[in-house]
């Protein structure tokens, strides 16, 4: 969430960005609760006080003066059964509209509405000149016994796909060199739980903007995570940091569920766009003054993962109107897919800066007072997508799939080169 003490300090800088999100008028009702939160808890608190005040001078006051006292006090406690009503009122208000209000975007985000309008920053390698018919995944997939989606579609419906075989074996090989390459780099790796509580979604602001994408058991009120992003942020909930210790980065490995509302029609051939996948996600907690670098450096990890891979991709800058409530800033990287033709989103980087820390009340020490500490997350790995794009990518006229070199120690000798029946 927003800083309401800065906003009431300097206004201009947070209408200004949130105006580019739409939400100008919004900002504008958060003031005027705020204003108005403060004047009632004045009001309330000195009313409070004259009652505690009153009451003293009852007792210790002479006959004939005491139902003077009464009467005085009844009008304060009527007073304040009017207005301590009101000031929970209005506290709730300005609390739900807290939550709902994104975070400022970065000045180097582009403005725009839909994916059309993200900036691209660079190219690395070229679309494979195949020679051939590209085949996409499912083809692919389907000849080496890879997946299968007709079981899969008969099991739990739509947009479920079994892996088989030399898919299982492709899946662990991609989360064993991710892992490896995030381990490096000084990352932690964690199974997180998948199953987390109503205050983990709205610490990361998946809650309530995001809430048609979720899975929730209602009888426990769990909700199914749709990224390790959610447990990791809340790891270290209601913890202080030491500012020695940061940057304090994990790499958490779990499966991820998304409703994906709002996409029918969309991605439905194969294994793109599906309810269930794996992901390896880096979140990152680190000092406020570190946070760009930080996000430069996380884009760069997904970057050299990608490469190791010999997949074509570009990145994007995203504009507002596609950045998630919590995001300042988040770059898309973009893999070539030869069945579809085009590049599509692989990977992600978004810096939330303070937004999500200050909801979890995730703090750093520091000797003029502790203050929240910016967090970032980034894919390592999005492995559903990323086997489509190892597939397509290294495929061959002969019908065959040779996996990139960095796979290989992952991989059972017979399965380096996947050829047809």
């Amino acid at each position: 969430m927003l800083d309401l003490k800065a906003i009431r300090d300097d206004p201009g800088p947070f209408r200004a960005g949130l105006a580019r999100r739409g939400a100008a008028d919004a900002l504008d009702r958060l003031i005027a609760l705020d204003a108005e939160v403060r004047s009632l808890k004045t009001r309330v608190e000195e009313l409070r006080a004259e009652q505690n005040r009153a009451s003293k001078e009852i007792g210790r006051a002479a006959p004939n003066e005491r139902q003077a006292l009464i009467d005085s006090l009844k009008v304060v406690s009527d007073e304040l059964k009017e207005l301590e009503p009101r000031l929970q009122s209005v506290e709730d208000e300005l609390d739900a509209l807290l939550l709902r209000v994104p975070n400022v975007p970065h000045e180097s985000v582009p403005d725009g509405a839909t994916d059309d309008d993200n900036v691209e920053i660079k190219r690395t390698g070229e679309p494979p000149a195949l020679g051939f018919e590209a085949r996409d995944h499912v083809e692919l997939g389907e000849a080496f016994g890879a997946l299968d989606i007709e079981r899969a579609a008969r099991t739990s419906g739509s947009r479920f796909v079994y892996l088989t075989g030399p898919g299982v074996w492709l899946q662990f090989a991609l989360v064993r060199y991710a892992l490896d390459v995030v381990t490096a780099k000084g990352f932690t790796p964690v199974i997180p739980p998948v199953l987390v509580r109503e205050e983990a979604m709205y610490g990361t602001g998946f809650l309530p903007t995001d809430e048609a994408q979720l899975y929730v058991t209602r009888e426990d009120d769990l909700y199914l995570v749709g990224t390790s992003e959610v447990p990791l942020a809340s790891f270290h909930q209601d913890e202080i940091l030491e500012p020695g210790a940061l940057p304090v980065r994990y790499a958490g490995y779990s499966t991820c569920f998304r409703r994906e509302a709002g996409t029918y029609g969309k991605d439905t051939r194969g294994m793109f766009r599906v309810h269930q996948f794996d992901k390896v996600e880096m979140f990152s907690f680190c000092d406020p003054e570190r946070s760009w670098d930080e996000h430069e450096f996380l884009v760069s990890i997904e970057e050299e993962i990608v490469r190791g891979l010999e997949i074509p991709y570009r990145l994007v800058n995203v504009c507002t109107g596609e950045l998630g409530a919590s995001a300042a800033k988040k770059v898309d990287l973009e893999a070539w897919f030869p069945g579809q033709g085009r590049y599509r989103e692989l990977t992600s980087c978004s810096n939330c800066t303070d937004y999500q820390a200050r909801r979890l009340g995730v703090r750093v020490r520091g000797e003029a007072g502790n203050r929240p500490v910016h967090t970032l997350n980034g894919t390592a790995c999005a492995v559903g997508r990323t086997i489509i794009a190892v597939l397509e990518n290294h495929q061959r006229a002969d019908g065959s799939v040779e996996f990139p070199e960095v796979l290989h120690p992952y991989l059972p000798d017979a399965l380096r080169v996947l050829r047809p029946a």
